[in-house]
């Protein structure tokens, strides 16, 4: 019988002890993870590789499934309208097919329709009226109103939902007269001149008509700047407003005003924190008058960016009675619309200002009501209406998706997008009634991903470390319970989406209560050779693309393994639903 070689043996002992030295190695950096406060973000920073070390390291990925770290609405991502649309012509076409769909496909949300010309709008109690529309070509006015007024007719006569299927021809007008427009609004914008908008009885009718039929709360913004002498606010034309409303049993909350702390800029005549909140008191009293509308909810103050005029502003107004509001209101925009660089979106340091924005003003409404809930009440890529080829592509997805990920660990409890239509290049949906990629990334989020929120354990393994080395974070994981809504998945699933800022694959292995699961993926690419200028994206390699004007197309994942690592693209985004997990935080 051959004799076995003493050196084979000494061989195997080390390869043994090397072996359970990796893996003391992996559960020991997992462990020191752990013991992090589940209170802190959901991400944290994964040490990046160095170009010699690009297959050699790891992030390891744990959730704690024992309890969320946060609760948030089941509205948590919901959308705005501008009343722009009012004046452009493109209310009259919010009873779309297509449109009503493409909305439904993000209910259950909340619909504001607000934003800079809220503080413009003139309700009349009017049925028709033409002469409001605005000045236009002589051809188009003569063929476009009689088709408007064809259309309003044909709508009246339908019962429940009143949808439309416009004529090509209408919406080639259409596009025409908004275009036109928009240079209009433009001007204003740049000159902070702004012309009043009438909003009248069928405007609403059309407005809350959209809502409904699409499954989403209306809130409505009031005028804020209708004053009187003594500068308090101007309740008359509200009023009559709430009373025609409810007349119709209209389902609405409410707003006054859009960015207080703008005011002096705009009109010359600045609101104080606390005329503003007795403003406030004044309109949730007048809701009480109203039956219908006693135990409507008041949003508000919807204040700017918290800087040092609007914290005080904010300040003051919780002060002086601003806890009449259901849930304060604030807004953020990453960038201005001078923006024309993707690599802008890219920057950790633009991605990392909401954080501090949002500390600071959860800071002030706890100081004066704790566990007030805080909406994010108008969020935006960019102002001034975003840039063309730039704010509406697939670049701008890392912003909002990376937005929905800090404000949901944070706690905002509600964020609303601006736009979901026709407003600038910041919108969900352009004028040809498609879905651009931010839409399609608000839809697989609202398939996918839960009000619960879990806490992230992340731990980056590297052969040789370099202690002190200062790394910003381009890997933004977070995880959430999977949505009970989506059948497909049993309660007890969990959904993490991940951010891959990094210009080099990133493998991230599934650690802890994760390991040796099923996992189901949704991985997100832009489609077509305008690589992160695209207006069109792949999921798991097929374009999305609607069916027609009433049906989405199927959203199939990708399974992997169980066990198998998850290989990230570089500069790409894509949700992971573990399945059957039966996590305790996501059974309930």
């Amino acid at each position: 019988m051959p004799k076995t070689s003493p050196c084979l043996f000494q061989w195997s002992s080390l390869l043994l002890a090397a072996a359970s030295i990796s893996a003391l190695v992996v559960q020991s950096v997992l462990s020191s993870s752990y013991s992090s406060s589940s209170s802190s973000s959901t991400y944290q920073r994964a040490p990046e590789k160095r170009s010699g070390f690009m297959e050699r390291t790891l992030v390891l990925l744990d959730v704690d499934t024992r309890s969320p770290i946060k609760v948030l609405n089941d509205h948590f991502l919901s959308v705005q309208l501008d009343p722009s649309i009012i004046k452009d012509g493109w209310l009259d076409f919010l009873s779309s097919k297509r449109l009503v769909t493409l909305a439904r496909g993000l209910s259950p949300a909340f619909l504001r329709f607000g934003g800079k010309r809220t503080d413009y709008l003139q309700f009349h109690n009017l049925k028709n009226l033409a002469k409001f529309r605005g000045p236009g070509p002589d051809y188009y006015l003569k063929n476009y109103e009689d088709d408007i007024v064809r259309s309003d007719i044909a709508l009246d006569k339908q019962n429940g939902c009143k949808l439309a299927n416009h004529p090509d021809m209408m919406l080639e007008l259409q596009r025409e007269k908004a275009a036109s427009t928009q240079l209009v609004l433009l001007k204003e914008h740049v000159s902070n001149i702004y012309s009043n908008i009438t909003i009248t009885a069928r405007s609403l009718d059309k407005l809350y008509n959209f809502a409904d039929c699409a499954g989403l709360h209306l809130i409505l913004g009031l005028n804020a700047l209708h004053r009187n002498a003594d500068n308090s606010w101007n309740s008359s034309a509200t009023l009559s407003l709430l009373k025609y409303s409810a007349g119709k049993k209209y389902n609405i909350s409410w707003e006054l005003g859009n960015e207080p702390n703008a005011y002096r800029s705009m009109v010359g005549r600045a609101v104080n924190s606390t005329q503003l909140a007795q403003d406030y008191i004044k309109l949730r009293t007048l809701l009480q008058s109203v039956r219908y509308y006693q135990r409507a909810h008041l949003y508000g103050p919807g204040a700017g960016r918290p800087r040092k005029n609007a914290i005080l502003l904010l300040d003051g107004f919780m002060k002086n009675g601003g806890s009449v509001v259901d849930a304060v209101t604030w807004q953020h925009y990453f960038m201005d619309g001078r923006v024309n660089k993707v690599e802008d979106f890219l920057k950790t340091r633009l991605l990392d200002t909401l954080t501090e924005q949002i500390t600071k003003v959860i800071k002030v409404v706890n100081s004066h009501d704790p566990g007030k809930k805080v909406w994010l009440g108008g969020l935006g890529p960019a102002w001034t209406g975003g840039t063309s080829n730039l704010s509406e592509t697939y670049a701008a997805g890392f912003l909002w998706l990376n937005t929905l990920g800090m404000a949901a660990v944070q706690g905002i409890d509600v964020v609303l997008r601006h736009s979901f239509f026709d407003y600038g290049y910041t919108h969900l949906v352009d004028q040809n009634f498609n879905p651009l990629p931010d839409y399609w990334f608000s839809l697989i989020f609202k398939r996918l991903v839960g009000p619960q929120v879990l806490a992230v354990r992340v731990a980056g393994l590297q052969r040789k470390p370099r202690p002190g080395r200062v790394i910003r974070d381009k890997l933004r994981i977070y995880a959430h319970c999977t949505s009970f809504s989506n059948h497909n998945y049993a309660r007890g699933s969990i959904t993490i989406y991940i951010i891959n800022l990094h210009r080099s694959r990133k493998k991230i292995k599934l650690a802890g209560t994760l390991r040796n699961k099923t996992v189901h993926q949704y991985l997100l690419q832009p489609y077509g050779t305008d690589g992160l200028r695209a207006k069109h994206i792949q999921l798991n390699g097929e374009k999305l693309l609607m069916v027609d004007n009433e049906t989405f197309p199927e959203l199939k994942p990708r399974a992997l393994r169980a066990g198998r690592t998850i290989a990230m693209p570089p500069l790409t985004i894509g949700f992971y639903v573990i399945k059957n997990i039966n996590a305790y935080a996501c059974r309930r």
